[in-house]
């Protein structure tokens, strides 16, 4: 759950003399040819001039990616602005809290390692940060749809979607605008140059709090009705991103939110509504529904946005498979948690309560057995098996690894 309270030379030698103009026409020819390697060559690492790389070439040489989402992607943004996330969170990898709702990487820190790329700073946080080579606008809490009265009151983050691209929008300008003035240490060693916005590649992984928003506040077929609504506001952040410069686009669909133990827990499901791994099967299915409705949004922006490379990352099926898998791979109960108060559901993972007697959420012993970390959450196993299944593309409309997610298919 995920409350806000949750990138020959040849010499040549003639060997007999030649007349002028020969001479002449010869160095014309050279020159051509010269001229048009140098071209060639530089395509060939970049892709169209300036931009990706030829459908030849091994992989992209992304020099920066730009976040943005809720929890599942968050890497401090929640914990500079507001409270900072405790331990045990993050001690896994880390060996501290690290602004992370798991106990070590999710999975943009996983994308960022593919890439060959450092961990991703949270642009909310102003300490020991570096944007040199991107930026995690994500934050815990966060819905595609703008934030009214309900969703606040009802613990979700102030900075949703709109918000995140606001705060993009002033990074990328600041950006441009420190570069016209000057580059010095700071500049040069801290954020992306100016040409690495439309190099970059742009990652997104929200909407299941705009789900769990529905489930707490109206019926299900009410919230059926509104999908249709959430997608258009996710189609206007992907346009404007694209009006913005973005050109490569990594999207990922919404998990099997009536798999999380959170959602089992607060919404027993009868047996007619149970699915073969215990999970809310009508959760499950308007997450498809909603899945459904953002491939055909991305699909469209292929004809609308012609410059752009999108591709549409299937994480619901990776996640479904490994929950369905979980006890051939190694994996406790899929439908436990690793981290929290075992008779409280509501004490959260490494904070504390009193009711009658202090109770503090505490990590099991053995995070790496446990798919969900903290009921609402993956462990660092877990993301990092789910990354190595949709890394490779083999989850991908168009199926291709992300490494080459700079280049369009001679299909599409």
């Amino acid at each position: 759950m995920d409350y806000w309270v949750r990138p020959i030379d040849r010499v040549w030698r003639w060997s007999r003399p030649w007349t002028l103009r020969k001479s002449v026409e010869v160095v014309a020819v050279l020159s051509s040819l010269v001229v048009g390697f140098s071209i060639f060559m530089a395509i060939g690492r970049r892709g169209t001039l300036g931009q990706f790389p030829l459908a030849n070439s091994s992989h992209c040489d992304f020099p920066a990616i730009f976040n943005f989402g809720d929890s599942n992607s968050d890497t401090g943004g929640k914990s500079a602005a507001f409270r900072r996330i405790l331990s045990p969170n993050g001690d896994t990898f880390f060996g501290k809290p690290a602004g992370r709702y798991s106990d070590g990487l999710v999975v943009i820190d996983f994308i960022a390692e593919k890439l060959r790329l450092p961990l991703l700073s949270a642009y909310l946080d102003s300490m020991g940060t570096n944007f040199r080579h991107g930026a995690n606008f994500a934050t815990g809490g966060s819905t595609i749809q703008p934030v009214d009265m309900r969703i606040y009151e009802m613990g979700f983050s102030p900075v949703s979607l709109d918000i995140q691209l606001l705060q993009f929008e002033q990074f990328r300008a600041r950006t441009f605008e420190l570069y016209r003035e000057g580059r010095n240490s700071y500049t040069k060693n801290s954020l992306p140059r100016p040409e690495d916005f439309s190099k970059a590649l742009y990652t997104l992984d929200i909407g299941q709090n705009d789900l769990h928003f529905g489930f707490s506040s109206m019926t299900e077929k009410q919230l059926l009705e509104s999908i249709p609504n959430i997608i258009n506001k996710f189609s206007q952040a992907v346009e404007k991103l694209y009006h913005l410069g973005a050109r490569a686009f990594w999207i990922h669909n919404t998990g099997p939110i009536g798999c999380l133990p959170y959602s089992v827990t607060y919404y027993p499901p009868k047996p007619e509504n149970t699915d073969k791994n215990g999970c809310v099967l009508s959760h499950n299915k308007i997450a498809q529904e909603f899945n459904r409705q953002l491939l055909v949004k991305v699909s469209q922006h292929r004809v609308q946005l012609p410059d752009a490379i999108l591709t549409y990352t299937d994480v619901f099926s990776a996640k479904y498979n490994l929950i369905s898998e979980a006890k051939k791979l190694g994996f406790a109960n899929p439908l436990g948690f690793c981290c929290g108060h075992f008779g409280d559901p509501s004490v959260q993972c490494g904070e504390k309560a009193v009711n009658g007697t202090e109770v503090f959420g505490v990590s099991c012993s053995n995070p790496s057995v446990y798919i969900s970390w903290d009921g609402g959450h993956y462990s660092h196993a877990a993301n990092k098996w789910i990354a190595n299944r949709i890394l490779d593309g083999n989850l991908s409309e168009p199926s291709i690894p992300i490494t080459e997610a700079c280049r369009k298919p001679a299909h599409l």
